[in-house]
């Protein structure tokens, strides 16, 4: 089965929530849909699903028509980020409810709920109430019942958000698993541009209702078409710079010069924006060619093995991503180091010019 929106758009009491949206998902795919919170990946979702119908355009499965038909017509599960359970029924009978009003065999039923119990690590629970469980594993019961059923169509609206670090992990791996041996397609929401990058498959960004991108995660994550593009698909979001290229250096806000480099060398003469991710900014040299900007640190944010380390100077702002602890206090000099080898270059407008050559490592 493939699922394509053609040309959808919806507004609500004005605003646009979905504009002019063109895609298509094919049979066993896994597809992320990536983009901060009111980008319109919820809104995309339920106009996939049959929620909600668009202002303008068509849903098609398989080529036909389905713009119209009700959401009880298709063969769809949605999991949602609330955990929606039955208090009055064990998380076994509500694991089972899809397929009981199926007219399921009893054997058949008992069967699916081990199964998907024990991949959402759930089985010992099968006899307990929703209420006593803890958040967690409720939201792993509402999980379970909509991934019991052979649904063409699975939609994810952020349904880790409320679990914890070690599960969630788990639980991105399990679910790639799953869908490589079923012929549905799952769409999946996320705000993380970490979570699309360990989920794989196919990303789409969304930006203010609009797709801006699409295609494998790897693909979108080292060529993103614009400076939007990139600031979503970096986490913490891409460092960006105004700078100028003549026919010898390229210039840093008027401010800091370097000369030209094999990867700058066929630029044109002129004004571009460039990018460099957080975790490729370092405080030593790690090239030749590495340049070295005086800064001042702002703010250190320990993150478990990670450090977020926030410097500014009178021209630049940056965020470093540094692996393991470092513990600087604010207003502390320190030097940073840029590759210039590891630049996307924008033009003035947004578009992108040129990306950074990435090796087996990144």
């Amino acid at each position: 089965m493939s699922l394509t929106l053609e040309n959808v758009s919806r507004v609500v009491d004005g605003v646009p929530f979905i504009a002019d949206a063109n895609i298509t998902f094919e049979a066993g795919s896994f597809n992320v849909l990536l983009g901060r919170t009111l980008a319109g990946k919820t809104s995309l979702m339920r106009v996939m699903a049959g929620l909600d119908k668009p202002d303008t355009g068509r849903v098609l499965v398989d080529g036909r028509d389905v713009t119209g038909e009700s959401v009880q017509r298709r063969n769809i599960s949605m999991i949602y980020q609330q955990f929606i359970n039955y208090p009055n029924l064990t998380v076994r009978e509500n694991i089972a409810s899809p397929l009981r009003l199926a007219k399921m065999r009893d054997s058949e039923i008992e069967r699916r709920v081990k199964e998907t119990a024990a991949m959402l690590q759930i089985e010992p629970l099968l006899g307990r109430y929703p209420l006593e469980l803890s958040g967690g594993q409720q939201q792993r019961t509402a999980m379970a019942r909509a991934l019991v059923k052979d649904a063409t169509l699975v939609l994810f609206d952020e349904p880790l958000v409320n679990l914890d670090y070690k599960l969630r992990e788990e639980l991105r791996t399990e679910l790639r698993e799953l869908f490589k041996e079923r012929n549905c397609i799952a769409v999946y929401a996320s705000t993380e541009a970490n979570e699309a990058l360990a989920l794989g498959g196919v990303t789409t960004l969304l930006h203010q209702g609009r797709i801006i991108q699409s295609g494998p995660v790897t693909r979108v994550y080292r060529q993103p078409v614009d400076v939007t593009a990139a600031e979503l698909f970096s986490e913490p979001p891409i460092n960006l710079m105004n700078g100028r290229v003549t026919d010898t250096e390229v210039t840093f806000d008027e401010y800091a010069h370097h000369p030209l480099t094999n990867n700058l060398r066929q630029l044109p003469a002129g004004p571009y924006q460039f990018g460099i991710r957080p975790s490729h900014v370092s405080l030593v040299p790690q090239n030749e060619d590495d340049l070295e900007l005086p800064m001042t640190v702002d703010l250190g944010e320990i993150s478990g093995s990670e450090t977020f380390m926030h410097v500014s100077n009178d021209h630049f702002q940056m965020v470093l991503q540094l692996m393991g602890v470092h513990e600087y206090k604010p207003d502390t000099p320190i030097k940073v180091y840029l590759p210039i080898g590891k630049l996307f270059v924008f033009e003035p407008g947004g578009a992108l010019v040129q990306a950074p050559v990435h090796t087996s490592k990144e």
